[in-house]
């Protein structure tokens, strides 16, 4: 008998409570989006750096990480690689040379980043082949490198162009290396692209007169969502001569930024929820106010006040239920398209490729971005409707019956 009475009180004042209906329904589709492209932004700027260079895991020698001098190559690394690939929870890895040189045209010169890579085992754990916007990829001849597009700029080279990489050696003296750009990249981060050139591996120990050393193995597991388990796995078969990290060692500061902007949104997500509040209480006092002589009649014939209290609060409880609905309906409707298709800001791109995002940005939902709306908004009506309901049973039958 409540339900339907509710049911009908709602429907009573159609034009009333479809206003309310529209703004709970405007006010999910706001917060889902929102959540989304942030999601989105977040995940892109994460999943770019792993994706392009840092990888799940990274393993160096102690130190390394702090202190990236020539001298603190891998110890035993084959030892190392028989580890990784007897560990069922590694999908891939790769050993890389890393150092810093000087790179020089005919023209100019820039401080960068060399990385000597195995192509066909880099490819298993960065996309940077894919990135390839001229030229090609690796395919075999030793005096290749691959470079970002807006170093190329600053050197001005294009395909074919001779370069030349200098860098210490280990004995003090300089190393270098004339190479033959084979391939242009262009990544999500314009600093990236400035930075990190690839070259042979082999050539890269040759130039640098370290032998068959290595400086890192980049490493991919199986499932990202365990990789502190695959860490400990891997740290338990290494001794303290070694470190190894996870991205979220690698990138503290991403990760932390991550986690205060998804902090931050619940802040966005409260405003939402307490003009959503103020809404339905004045939707539903005005309800309550036109029926006064209603609620009074109610009480004259033994309607106990808390069945008056609970009708009002169901009210408001369909009200949040049906704008609920309706909301998350339309707010994935809208958000499907638009996590395929992305939201293109390329009217801002050199400020986003300079955060490491890219132009597109690809709006996501979690689990939890729709649980909380399942779970607050419904919760918010019922919140929404206490004041009216109190209201209604602080009347007195004999003057409600007589309000005019």
């Amino acid at each position: 008998m409540l339900f339907k009475l509710a049911w009908r009180n709602i429907w009573r004042n159609k034009r009333r409570s479809l206003v309310v209906l529209g703004s709970v329904i405007i006010g999910i589709i706001a917060v889902l989006f929102m959540n989304g492209f942030m999601n989105g932004m977040l995940n892109q700027m994460l999943s770019n750096q792993i994706s392009t260079n840092i990888s799940h895991i990274q393993i160096h020698k102690k130190g390394f990480n702090d202190n990236k001098v020539i001298q603190n190559h891998i110890p035993d690394a084959d030892a190392v690689e028989k580890k990784l690939s007897d560990n069922p929870d590694i999908k891939a890895f790769s050993k890389r040379v890393i150092t810093f040189g000087l790179i020089s045209s005919a023209t100019n010169s820039s401080g960068v980043y060399i990385n000597g890579i195995i192509p066909d085992k880099e490819k298993e754990v960065s996309i940077i082949f894919r990135q390839i916007v001229e030229g090609h990829y690796f395919t075999g001849d030793k005096r290749e490198i691959v470079i970002g597009g807006k170093l190329a700029d600053k050197l001005e080279v294009g395909l074919g162009d001779k370069v030349v990489i200098m860098s210490n050696t280990p004995d003090g003296t300089i190393g270098s290396e004339v190479f033959r750009v084979a391939g242009i990249y262009k990544s999500f981060s314009s600093e990236f692209d400035k930075s990190f050139i690839y070259i042979p591996l082999e050539t890269a120990q040759s130039m640098l007169n370290i032998n068959n050393r290595i400086f890192e193995f980049a490493v991919v597991a199986n499932d990202y969502k365990k990789i502190e388990l695959v860490k400990s796995s891997i740290k338990s078969g290494l001794n303290d001569n070694y470190e190894v990290m996870s991205y979220k060692d690698l990138l503290p500061f991403l990760v932390y930024q991550i986690d205060l902007s998804k902090e931050s949104m619940w802040i966005f997500n409260l405003i939402i929820e307490l003009a959503l509040i103020f809404g339905i209480i004045n939707s539903m006092l005005m309800a309550v106010f036109e029926r006064i002589n209603e609620i009074g009649v109610l009480m004259s014939i033994g309607m106990k006040n808390i069945k008056i209290f609970f009708m009002i609060l169901l009210e408001g409880l369909v009200i949040g239920i049906i704008g609920t609905v309706v909301g998350l309906i339309s707010g994935f409707l809208i958000m499907l398209p638009l996590e395929s298709s992305g939201i293109n800001f390329a009217i801002y791109t050199e400020s986003l490729e300079s955060y490491g995002i890219g132009a597109v940005i690809y709006p996501t939902l979690s689990m939890d971005d729709v649980l909380g709306v399942l779970i607050m908004i419904p919760l918010i009506s019922i919140i929404g409707a206490v004041y009216p309901a109190y209201k209604a049973i602080k009347l007195e039958p004999v003057n409600a019956i007589r309000y005019v």
